[in-house]
């Protein structure tokens, strides 16, 4: 069934939507952004720390993204991907920056996204 409750920072990615190539997809009760069909950005308006917006990344580029936006550190429980919580005041500068970085295809910023394993078969040996 799906749920009801709308996610408060899809605003987000209303800059994205002009782009012919980005797909918001759910994921883990929030919002996933898509560009060129790398994972670029993650909404999430859950419980702590699960409430900001999450920059998927590699860590390699930390570095560089932190020099440039200070406030984004590396997510507490997923820390190959940056973050900054929608209580830093930083926030919507910092969101409005990743869409447009997002947007001038910026190499710092999207990940291959993982292939969805299809139906119910092990790729176990079997015995």
């Amino acid at each position: 069934m799906p749920s009801t409750i709308r996610n408060s920072l899809v605003w987000i990615f209303e800059a994205l939507e002009r782009d012919a190539t980005y797909i918001r997809k759910p994921m883990f009760g929030c919002d996933a952004a898509y560009v060129d069909g790398l994972l670029c950005l993650v909404a999430a308006d859950r419980d702590a720390p699960w409430n900001g917006l999450l920059v998927c990344t590699s860590q390699e580029r930390h570095a560089a993204l932190i020099e440039e936006m200070p406030a984004l550190r590396p997510h507490p429980v997923l820390g190959k991907w940056l973050y900054v919580p929608q209580a830093d005041p930083a926030f919507e500068d910092i969101a409005q920056r990743m869409t447009a970085l997002v947007l001038a295809r910026d190499w710092r910023v999207g990940v291959e996204p993982k292939p969805r394993r299809r139906g119910g078969k092990s790729s176990l040996p079997k015995a």
